[in-house]
């Protein structure tokens, strides 16, 4: 483990992603930590945090990125102390305002939530988001597969507590604070490598992660693929229904 983000989620984590990956790290982000490390993550939240196991699970990873990394990252850098720490961080109410329109998006669309609750890794997905998430609110598990955002004032209080604690924590050396809006510069810098050639990368802008991720992200797709069985196996076992009530109607 090379880099530990530490900034809390709509915080540029998915720009920090691509900046990352852009710069040679194997980068575990949202989807990654659930699809490779979701039952340890699972475990760990309901038993507690072992450093031993902490480190088998991101033993062949560069950095992590957004949750659960962000909330539980102490524990991570316990694992890991030699790792740099990125905390990346934004102003209040703009960072508010961006995680509820996150939340709102979850809630209003339809397909994902069918997804969370009539396929097998769209139900797993569920309960791993509800164990991870309680910093922020809570999230209903099956079937509602509904997100209850905390009130503005307690979910910038969190915030505040979080970045306080990462300054505290981590030694001056080995942190940087940063917004993604500085650009590569100070990121390079702190991590000692050169300026890409291109562009500093922007992704998730107005929270259309959902989009983004049924384009490009390989669990994302197969939880939509699982949709379609699944819905295919309900219309089967309606029309076999209909088809024996009508059977039965006839005698």
């Amino acid at each position: 483990m090379k880099v530990i983000m530490a900034g809390m989620s709509k915080t540029g984590t998915k720009t920090m992603n691509l900046a990352l990956t852009e710069l040679g790290y194997e980068v575990c982000d949202f989807f990654e930590n659930f699809w490779y490390v979701g039952d340890g993550w699972m475990k760990q939240c309901k038993e507690g945090f072992r450093v031993q196991d902490m480190k088998r699970m991101y033993e062949c990873v560069d950095a992590v990125v957004d949750t659960p990394c962000d909330i539980y990252w102490e524990e991570i850098f316990e694992a890991f102390p030699n790792a740099k720490v990125i905390l990346t961080t934004r102003d209040e109410d703009s960072w508010f305002k961006s995680l509820t329109n996150q939340a709102n998006q979850l809630n209003a669309d339809t397909r994902f939530r069918f997804v969370r609750t009539i396929t097998y890794t769209g139900v797993r997905l569920q309960y791993y988001m509800a164990t991870c998430v309680r910093h922020w609110g809570k999230m209903a598990t099956w079937p509602f597969s509904l997100f209850y955002l905390n009130n503005a004032e307690s979910a910038k209080r969190v915030k505040r507590k979080h970045e306080r604690n990462v300054i505290q924590v981590v030694p001056k050396d080995q942190l940087l604070i940063y917004q993604v809006t500085e650009g590569w510069k100070p990121l390079c810098d702190f991590l000692g490598v050169q300026v890409p050639n291109k562009p500093f990368p922007h992704k998730n802008k107005g929270a259309v992660v959902l989009d983004d991720m049924r384009e490009e992200n390989p669990v994302m797709q197969r939880m939509e693929k699982e949709l379609w069985f699944s819905l295919a196996c309900m219309f089967g076992l309606f029309v076999a229904f209909v088809y024996k009530m009508y059977q039965c109607f006839i005698v």
